[in-house]
């Protein structure tokens, strides 16, 4: 029992460890991950290593191919479309319930929560994107319908990922109170203003992913399921995609 609780301890720890570098953007969309590498980095062997992997695989963060490895999975326009089409009806229905079951308390500190969001979006994008997250998830708990946040949270994953890798927007194209407008309307206004306005902020964000994403749609058409460990012209393609798009 010591010994499988202690594997399946290295197993998570491995899983939080990766998760946590693709969700920052610190490995890149079609960056292949070495298991090998990540075990000598954690001091731990293959195998908790190649279970966090599969994990990540199920989750969509990842992808393998035989005697190719794994890479972070860069989606095609068909997977970016029906996420936002799930993301979209969620949280439309989180925006309803929010409206009608927090608290006060809960949409005063949600406003203050906006404007900080909105800062960062024009100070500092890398915090931007992981205080954006914990923004949608804090606005769903204040829906409170577990059933519903467990489902925006599998959601959330894929979308910050996307997130991370697209150039943002000129401020201007947001106004730099974007969310701080949602939260007014969700605070203030009745649940069908606050389905209106959630579903225009998630359609502002679809549109901004799908550009973003637009030059690694044309590389996956490209290098499709041919990717490989060694293959130096797909590093150099997506070296100077990260180049254009950093």
């Amino acid at each position: 029992m010591g010994k499988t609780s202690e594997h399946q301890s290295l197993s998570a720890r491995a899983y939080k460890i990766i998760r946590s570098r693709i969700l920052r953007g610190q490995l890149s969309l079609g960056e292949t991950i070495s298991r090998r590498k990540i075990g000598a980095e954690l001091g731990m062997s293959l195998l908790p290593v190649m279970e966090a992997l599969l994990r990540l695989e199920a989750e969509g963060l990842l992808e393998s191919r035989p005697r190719a490895g794994t890479r972070i999975r860069i989606p095609t326009k068909e997977d970016v479309e029906g996420h936002f089409a799930v993301r979209e009806a969620l949280e439309i229905q989180a925006a309803k319930l929010f409206s009608r079951k927090a608290t006060p308390h809960e949409r005063t500190a949600m406003v203050k929560f906006a404007e900080q969001v909105d800062e960062l979006y024009s100070s500092n994008y890398v915090k931007f994107v992981a205080l954006h997250l914990k923004f949608h998830r804090r606005l769903v708990e204040c829906a409170h319908c577990p059933a519903l946040l467990q489902a925006v949270e599998i959601t959330q994953v894929l979308w910050s990922t996307w997130l991370c890798a697209v150039p943002r927007l000129p401020i201007d194209s947001l106004g730099g109170r974007d969310h701080q407008e949602l939260i007014s309307v969700l605070a203030h206004g009745t649940p069908e203003a606050a389905a209106q306005k959630m579903e225009a902020h998630v359609r502002l964000g679809f549109r901004q992913v799908m550009d973003g994403l637009e030059p690694y749609f044309r590389l996956r058409k490209v290098v499709g399921e041919t990717y490989s460990r060694d293959n130096d012209k797909h590093s150099e393609d997506l070296r100077q995609l990260h180049n254009t798009t950093g």
